[in-house]
């Protein structure tokens, strides 16, 4: 179930390069890993030296030699000891010193790019223990290079565009996710706990994503479900019971081999109140007008701006507290962020999550929030779950 090799997006970083004059990038966050070689690690011990000409070179644990044969797109891979019976030092030290031979053995060393400045990651296969960077990791490239500068801008601006591969996941993940919501929907009773809900999406997702078209490798979901007077910015799910007649809401996270959604979608067990009817047609006709929005070209601090100062006029002035637009890729957020003091603008290719969400102070609201592929004439949602969850046909009753 290897994805084939993606030249365009690997061009693209090449072609950066060049502009900067970089002879290589050395990367450890496991979504760029992901991103240059197709290797979606295990722990996040791992390693990518990606030269500005040749054989990209992985850097894996032993006991992922297989895995990384079969899906990096390099045949240079690189095995350190994952356990080292001489050696009491983590792993990471390993991976460390085998890319830095790698620069040594290829002459790479004179200007190298690496994550220093890496604000947040995607996580890796195990997902529960991130493995983060420590000092001594930025020390020795400062020490064994020549320059060493900042990969970030650099990879950030590549990921911005999406290829079609890159596009085939997402869909993948988004189809997935829908039909979780379905699933779900369609079993979710009233008095159920929160984290049940949460547990039999998240559950369906994996159970029927692994292989998923004969296409997927692996896929997981992670969720926070809210129902009713428990829908508020961001808290944890719980035991809270599921509410009649008041919807349930989902923040939603699926990944499908290292490709990300972020939605949120809401599903109600009965008939909405008057109040919550009100609010949904409210944010739907916000949300229709940032979508129309979105076109190459147009402004980035626009969208921001607009979907707030309609929450403004809709009554709720000075909400939501959460960014309502960003990019979604090989993280479920990533550049390009929309902030109506910031700059840029939309291009074509890229992927964006727009959210607007009104929540009232004494509990409960809505969010309603998709992934965006921006095209030539505008854009294409990429989840079929109803935003107007009134219409959706896994209603639980």
């Amino acid at each position: 179930m290897a994805w084939p090799l993606d030249s365009g997006k690997l061009d693209r970083v090449r072609a950066l390069m060049r502009e900067r004059d970089l002879d290589a990038l050395v990367v450890r966050a496991p979504d760029n890993v992901l991103y240059l070689t197709n290797y979606w690690c295990m722990k996040g011990y791992d390693l990518a030296v990606f030269p500005q000409e040749g054989e990209p070179t992985l850097v894996v644990i032993e006991p992922q030699a297989e895995d990384a044969r079969r899906m990096a797109w390099t045949g240079d891979i690189r095995l350190f000891r994952f356990y080292d019976e001489r050696d009491p030092r983590p792993p990471t030290m390993r991976s460390l010193e085998t890319a830095l031979a790698v620069i040594r053995q290829r002459d790479l060393g004179r200007k190298v790019a690496i994550e220093l400045e890496n604000g947040s990651q995607a996580a890796d296969r195990m997902v529960g223990e991130p493995t983060v960077f420590t000092s001594s990791y930025f020390e020795a490239f400062r020490r064994a290079c020549g320059a060493v500068e900042d990969a970030t801008a650099l990879l950030s601006e590549a990921r911005c565009i999406k290829t079609a591969q890159e596009l085939e996941r997402m869909r993948l993940a988004n189809e997935l996710a829908a039909l979780a919501m379905e699933h779900t929907a369609e079993r979710m009773r009233p008095g159920m706990k929160e984290s049940e809900v949460g547990a039999m999406f998240e559950s369906f997702v994996h159970g029927a994503g692994v292989g998923f078209r004969g296409k997927v490798e692996m896929a997981r979901a992670f969720t926070l479900v809210w129902s009713g007077e428990g829908i508020r910015t961001f808290t944890a799910t719980g035991e809270r019971p599921i509410q009649p007649n008041e919807p349930t809401l989902f923040e939603i996270w699926v990944v499908v081999d290292g490709y990300w959604t972020d939605l949120t979608k809401n599903a109600c067990p009965g008939e909405l109140t008057p109040r919550y009817h009100k609010l949904l047609d409210q944010l739907l006709a916000i949300f229709h007008e940032a979508v129309a929005h979105v076109r190459d070209g147009a402004s980035l601090p626009e969208l921001d701006r607009l979907m707030r100062a309609r929450i403004a006029e809709a009554g709720y002035p000075g909400q939501p507290s959460h960014p309502i637009a960003h990019g979604v890729g090989a993280r479920a957020h990533e550049p390009p962020y929309s902030h109506q003091a910031g700059g840029g603008a939309i291009r074509q290719g890229m992927v964006l999550a727009i959210e607007p969400g009104i929540y009232w102070p004494e509990g409960g609201g809505l969010r309603l929030e998709d992934n965006f592929h921006v095209t030539g004439d505008g854009c294409t949602k990429l989840c079929c779950w109803p935003d107007d969850f009134r219409q959706a046909k896994g209603r639980a009753i």
